[in-house]
Parts: C-alpha cells; structure tokens; sequence
C-alpha cells in the first residue's frame, strides 16, 4: 500500500475549503428541536477470531458493527445516534488479541458523511496520541463539486493482551471531565452547583469561579457537542488560567464571577454520540424554544441569577471545535453590556501568539438566532463569542490560545 503524508492528508480533509482562510459554516439552519428517536447502539465485545477483539464497551465508545475481512483486516462501522445529522462521525472502541499482532482497521461510515478525525490511540485508556502517519491511509473520494473527501481509512495497529484504545479524539466519555472538575474544586474560590439532569439523569453542573458579589459576571461552556473535545480543552486553559494564584487573577475573581458548564451535553459524551443529544436534538439549536433540558435549565439559571441579584453578564463563550481554528462573533454593529470587548479581546490574545493570524467571522443578523451565543447576546447583553478550534489543532497552540484569552480577559476587565 502506499500512504499518503500528513500534509497531504490535510490537503485532503479541508479541500472544500478556500487556500487562503476558511469562510467558516454558512447560515444557521432553524431545526425543530423537540425530541427525535435515536438509534440506541448495542455494547457489546466482538470475537472475530483466531483471538482478536474488538469492544464498544466503554464510556464514550461508538463503533456499531464489525467484520473480520482476511487474516489482517478488519472492517468495522461507525454509524450516527440519528439523521439528519453534522458529519462528524465520531467513534472510540477497544481491541485486544491473545497474541501479538498487526492489524489493519478500516473505519466505513455505512449510511452518511465521511472520515473526519484523524485516530487516536492509548494503551491505558487515559492519554492519547495521534497514530503514525505511516500506519494510516485515507481513502479520498471526488465529489460532485470536484472537492475530495476521504469517504474511509484504514489505521495500522499493533495489538496483543493489553488493551489499545482508539478514539476519534483525545479523551472518551465523561470521566476526564468529572476529574478535571475535581481538581478545579480543590480551590477554596469555587464552588459546584447543580442546576439541573440531564434527559438520562445525569447532573448538570456548573462551576462557580470567584468570590464576587454577581454584580458583574462572566459564562463559559463546551461539548454541546460530545467529539469537540479540542474546544474542551481549550476552555480548560481558559478556565485555569482564571484559577491561577497570580495578583491579576485575585483581583479579577474578586470583582467578577465566572460560570462555567464544561460539559452542556453529559448524555451524548457518556454515550459516544456524533452530535446530538439523547433527545436525538442539537442543542445549540434550542436556545429560543428550549425544549431540551440542557440549554433549558443553563438559561433558567442564568435568568434566575440576573433577578436575583439585579446583575449582569459581561461574557460568554461556548467553546467548540470544527475544521479549522475561527472566531463567530456576534454583529458589530449592536452593543451589549461592554461594547468592543470581544474585538480588543481577539485582537490583543492573539497577538501574543507569534505568526498565529485570527480567523474571525462576524454575524451579520440583526436579531436573535438559535444558538448559545445568540442567546447570551440577546438576552443578557454578554459580549458573546462562539470560540472554535480546529479538529487538529496542536495541543501545545490549543492550551496557549486558552491561556492568552483568560489573560487579556482578566487585563482588559481589572480596567473596567
């Protein structure tokens, strides 16, 4: 076989993209957001002989079917919880043999989309790192519009009695979270607070960062969408930074009070979904109508908060991952509680990353949209901004964009 090099391989998942700099998504869609059945996936170990195993029974874990194709190739399927659905296909699963071998896994997306993340993999189920080019080969596709897509791929792994985790991104399921959150809790100036279950009963929990008095107020949240694990991390930059015990921090948590919900859709994570929630819904479409409880009990919380202490929210970000790193950023023509704070905020955090040019796409609407930033604009005037890293981006780049936009944050506000 002959194998592509990571540069090509880039080449080819962003070939819809323009050369010069991504245009981002187009309009958002308005989606009913009432509940919508899902495909509840089997767990289950699969023996596909001469002692090799594969296993979606995991936190997180996402493969629907597998077949053992010749001695050294096995071919298995990656299918969404429902459709209509982004082509994000995630998976995570486990394999294993009675005897050391090499394998070639070929991962197929039967029903819709398109291989997207490029693998990951662990031998103990907590840190991942990214397969060696040489043991992956993409398999592209031309579509209509002449644009390539890698339609499957095929990974090369050496597996035998020890588990080998392969996951979609870094981390699966919720428990890399829940350990993060306990860490943050270690601090005596933060605080856990339930606002809510999930459709599956899971807790909703939000993070109290700060010892002010609500009169000014920050919000950060992530994994509406479970495999945008790279945004995930970037607020965890973010959000420690926030934490550190340096003079700046001190004074800012003792002016303003971050919240901060890591984890808007526990379901979906625990369950390895593409997008969706249990409810077979996007919930960063459902905040207008609500029908879901995850962004339901957040907006109830934070309305709850603004009446009970006749303050304000100043920011808030949701932070995603998609193609490649960009900025949706709310009109700049209209002006919330701190008007071209979101600007100066860009501008200012990414200078202090050497070469790094920030895409930043403005809205141009007028009025409220359907997704969390739209909300927190029009409904609490925080300057909002929907913050976005790409699929690959480094790690090293994702900690310090967390990094600079919680100091310039904190520089900007201790002014105020």
């Amino acid at each position: 076989m002959k194998y592509l090099a990571p540069i090509v391989l880039i080449v080819l998942i962003f070939a819809c993209k323009t050369p010069q700099q991504w245009t981002g998504q187009g309009p958002i869609e308005v989606v009913p957001t009432t509940d919508r059945p899902i495909e509840n996936q089997p767990y289950q170990d699969f023996d596909l002989g001469d002692g090799f195993f594969i296993s979606n029974k995991m936190e997180g874990g996402r493969l629907n079917d597998a077949v053992r194709i010749n001695d050294s190739l096995v071919e298995v399927k990656i299918l969404p919880e429902n459709q209509p659905i982004n082509s994000s296909p995630w998976y995570a699963f486990k394999v294993w043999s009675e005897q050391e071998k090499q394998m070639w896994i070929r991962l197929t997306y039967p029903t819709t989309g398109f291989h997207r993340y490029y693998p990951k993999i662990n031998k103990r189920g907590l840190y991942y790192k990214k397969l060696d080019s040489a043991a992956f080969h993409p398999h592209p596709k031309i579509l209509e519009d002449g644009s390539e897509r890698i339609e499957f791929a095929e990974a090369k792994v050496w597996v035998g009695p020890d588990t080998l985790w392969i996951a979609a991104q870094d981390f699966a399921g919720t428990q890399y979270v829940e350990r993060w959150k306990a860490k943050i809790l270690e601090h005596n100036f933060v605080e856990k607070i339930q606002i809510g279950l999930s459709k599956e009963g899971r807790p909703l929990e939000v993070l109290k960062i700060g010892k002010a008095d609500d009169q000014k107020m920050l919000m950060a949240i992530s994994l509406q969408h479970p495999p945008e694990i790279p945004g995930f991390l970037a607020l965890k930059s973010f959000v420690e930074t926030l934490c550190e015990d340096s003079p700046e921090a001190r004074e800012f948590r003792s002016k303003y009070n971050l919240y901060v919900m890591p984890m808007m859709n526990p379901d979906g994570v625990a369950r390895g979904h593409w997008r969706h929630n249990v409810g077979g819904v996007d919930t960063n479409r459902d905040w207008v109508n609500f029908n879901q409880p995850e962004p339901k009990a957040l907006a109830e919380f934070m309305e709850k908060k603004v009446r009970d202490t006749d303050g304000k929210f100043v920011f808030a970000a949701d932070f995603h991952a998609t193609w490649e790193d960009i900025f949706y950023t709310i009109n700049e023509d209209l002006e919330g509680n701190h008007p071209g704070l979101i600007p100066k905020l860009i501008r200012r955090s990414t200078r202090k990353i050497p070469g790094y040019e920030p895409n930043i796409r403005p809205s141009d609407r007028m009025e409220r949209g359907v997704t969390s930033s739209s909300y927190f604009f029009f409904v609490h005037g925080a300057e909002a901004m929907t913050f976005e890293v790409g699929d690959n981006t480094p790690r090293n780049l994702i900690r310090l964009k967390g990094e600079t936009t919680a100091r310039e944050l904190m520089r900007i506000l201790n002014k105020n």
